[in-house]
């Protein structure tokens, strides 16, 4: 895979939060630093090792939202009752610091949280 990138040097990638991705994070990571290729990834933790970007569900929401559920099957509700839901709370992280290395800059109306 990184044979091949390295053939066509794309402009940008977008990165799914895989469980193959997950595992070789720092490695993609490496090769994206290393040949300056700005990435957006689905998952924050690619942004708290040094990626450029992501957007995607907010993993604390889920983990909360999942607790919700836990507790109710607890009670005893039957899961096969409980409906089905999809995120509602996304997030979208920008390291400035790797944005500043790919030569990036980040448009200052753009908003950051706190």
């Amino acid at each position: 895979m990184f044979a091949e990138l390295s053939k066509h040097h794309p402009e940008a990638l977008l990165v799914t939060a895989e469980p193959f991705t997950m595992e070789h994070r720092a490695r993609i990571l490496n090769f994206m630093m290393r040949n300056a290729i700005p990435c957006m990834y689905e998952e924050s933790r690619f942004v708290e090792a040094g990626g450029l970007m992501s957007y995607g569900p907010s993993v604390r929401d889920l983990f909360r939202r999942s607790a919700v559920y836990v507790h109710k099957i607890i009670k005893g509700a039957n899961p096969a009752d409980l409906p089905v839901e999809q995120p509602t709370k996304f997030e979208l992280v920008i390291n400035l610091k790797t944005a500043k290395a790919l030569g990036l800059t980040v448009l200052a109306n753009v908003r950051f949280p706190g």
